[in-house]
């Protein structure tokens, strides 16, 4: 067991290079930091800080699970991000030192999830909301970096408290508001308590998403389901006024910002941008989003903003010509596949869900994006010549595109039963091999105006994962999760080998000399096989937790990749079986990675919607 262990002490991390990702799902997600340089959004367990100018990143590693809110410090000194957590368990808050990109304090109380945070306007204190499952509202002394007291949310016979604000003037005033709850505490230092005040609405009951607060304390604003503004006074406690009375905001007030100058941007979970008064609430000025807003992020005064939506989109808006710009855009469904284009690393392709996206490497920008709605694309591949990509649909089909302009080039209709699972392309442009739900290989002929099935290859009873061809085009690997992997003659088109193990194979690669393959799949091994008769030749623990899903080695073969579902990339040497350099930094499960051409990166997706790039860490 201790010679084990030795070699993972001197393991070097990977570096991050970039990633390209945003959880446009959590309220209020996005903030523009007060020095006016910088986003912070959540990804997953990570906290992003990302240069508007430069798009230099920074990343804050430190949640166990994925981050849930987020918040900064009316100075910037601070950044407060909550986590949810498996039920019962305590979430953490981490308390951030911005400056120093680092982690100041672990907040250990609440339960399950931390639903909303927010900081007093001279960093004084810190209030967190728990939530449903802890339903309590803490109040946290930031030099102490401990708690000073806390509460029950909200009261027996109302619903979740869910959006937290503080006053902006007063460090001992703070509001909480949610189903059918609107409290104004007062925090009572001396005796260590927080007072509770319930806000009258009179006849109207509504479901608070938003909660904004006027600059100079006057006046706070709530957002509700229902989709009308609610304005109220924190000290009568009573409703000023509510609006739009005809035409409110349909999928109701997601996100809602004051503005100095007056007036308050409004976003819908229609995606519907609103500049808007009190107390007709009509809009003034609108555009429409990709997306229901879920934050609205003010640069200084409000002159320009940031809008993050469930689309994972950012948007940045002038305020004078209320126009957007889309500036970061990225997957927020599962990422299934990634691939180059053969011998160039400038640019690469994803697909998730409905879509393929092509990103250009260094920049991170989204060049080409492709939609087939309701459809899933399992994965893809580029032709030898660049001139089209090939892709795999869950409705059956294959579908090419040209890679410039997205262009549909030929489909062929039902070319497997329980949908298309895997792809690849032969390097003359003649053929593709497919793989199916029902396990099938299938070998097309490709010509310049047909598509042609040349024959059906019936071995795999489960469906076909990973397919690898050899350079001459001779002969191709298909992996399965029935625990074989076929190498298939493509001259004769019939099976050579078959490889048989007790697991549900995931990927599969050839040595570049290709007398050996690797594998791997759900029993976490990796395994190198003989070409020649199948046998296995030796067996390596690939992970300690969960399937090895992608794997890819270099055009020397001296170094290989692999990434799964213990979210770590893992750099290993061919000949010696050891894990080199591992890459943290993935909170969802890794479900393809790839060496870039050239030896420069390496790129891993995973379920969380994220893409990120790596260091390749040996010189090429």
């Amino acid at each position: 067991m201790n010679e084990k262990i030795s070699p993972e002490a001197e393991v070097a991390e990977l570096e991050l290079d970039a990633v390209i990702g945003f959880n446009g799902h959590v309220p209020t997600g996005l903030e523009c930091h007060p020095d006016q340089e910088h986003l912070v959004y959540p990804l997953g367990c990570t906290v992003l800080i990302q240069a508007i100018n430069t798009h230099e990143q920074r990343f804050l590693h430190g949640h166990g699970n994925n981050v849930s809110c987020l918040t900064i410090s009316k100075s910037g000194d601070y950044i407060a991000s909550g986590q949810v957590t498996f039920m019962g368990f305590k979430a953490d808050i981490i308390l951030w030192d911005y400056k120093k990109r680092e982690l100041i304090a672990r907040l250990s109380l609440h339960k399950g999830k931390i639903e909303a945070l927010a900081f007093s306007p001279n960093d004084l204190y810190l209030v967190s909301l728990g939530g449903p499952d802890d339903g309590s509202v803490v109040v946290w002394s930031i030099a102490q970096r401990d708690a000073i007291c806390g509460s029950p949310a909200a009261g027996l016979n109302v619903g979740n408290a869910t959006t937290v604000v503080f006053s902006r003037c007063r460090d001992e005033m703070f509001i909480t508001a949610g189903n059918g709850t609107i409290r104004v505490w007062e925090l009572d230092l001396p005796n260590r308590k927080i007072w509770p005040t319930e806000c009258q609405t009179g006849q109207m009951k509504r479901i608070a998403m938003s909660i904004t607060m006027a600059d100079d304390d006057s006046f706070f604003y709530l957002g509700t389901t229902t989709g009308d503004i609610l304005k109220m006074n924190p000290r009568t406690k009573l409703l000023a006024d509510t609006g739009p009375v005809k035409d409110k905001y349909s999928l109701g007030v997601s996100a809602i910002k004051c503005l100095k100058m007056g007036g308050l941007l409004v976003g819908s979970g229609a995606g519907l941008l609103v500049f808007c008064k009190s107390p007709s609430y009509k809009p003034i000025k609108k555009i429409q989003l990709q997306g229901g807003i879920t934050s609205i992020a003010l640069r200084g005064e409000g002159h320009q903003f940031f809008v993050g939506t469930e689309e994972s989109h950012i948007y940045r808006v002038n305020f004078t010509d209320f126009k957007e710009t889309l500036i970061a855009t990225c997957h927020f469904e599962a990422v299934q596949d990634i691939v180059f284009p053969f011998g160039t690393a400038e640019l690469f392709a994803t697909c998730a869900k409905k879509d393929i996206r092509v990103w250009h490497t260094l920049s991170n920008r989204e060049l080409l994006r492709i939609t087939v709605p309701n459809m899933t694309c399992h994965g893809l591949d580029f032709m030898r010549d660049g001139k089209s990509i090939i892709s795999a649909w869950d409705d059956g089909k294959i579908r090419a595109f040209a890679p410039e302009t997205g262009r549909l080039m030929y489909v062929i209709n039902s070319a497997h039963r329980i949908g298309v699972t895997a792809i690849a392309t032969t390097s003359d442009c003649k053929r593709v091999i497919s793989g199916g739900g029902e396990g099938e290989v299938r070998v097309w002929q490709i010509g310049c105006q047909t598509q042609k099935l040349e024959e059906a290859l019936k071995e795999h009873k489960s469906s076909v994962s990973c397919i690898r061809v050899k350079k001459n085009n001779e002969e191709c690997v298909t992996a399965s999760t029935d625990g074989t992997c076929i190498i298939w003659d493509l001259v004769r088109l019939r099976r050579n080998q078959m490889i048989l193990a007790n697991t549900l194979f995931q990927c599969v690669c050839y040595h570049p000399e290709e007398f050996q393959i690797i594998t791997s799949g759900t029993d976490r091994k990796i395994a190198y096989w003989e070409v020649f008769d199948g046998s296995v030749i030796r067996e390596l623990e690939g992970s300690l937790s969960g399937s090895v899903n992608g794997m890819d080695i270099t055009q020397e073969g001296v170094h290989f990749v692999t990434g799964g579902s213990d979210h770590l990339v893992k750099v290993w040497d061919y000949n010696e079986g050891e894990v080199t350099h591992v890459g943290v930094g993935h909170s969802g499960n890794i479900t393809r990675l790839r060496i870039s051409p050239g030896n420069q990166y390496i790129i891993s997706v995973s379920a969380d919607g994220a893409i990120l790039r790596w260091k390749y860490p040996f010189a090429s």
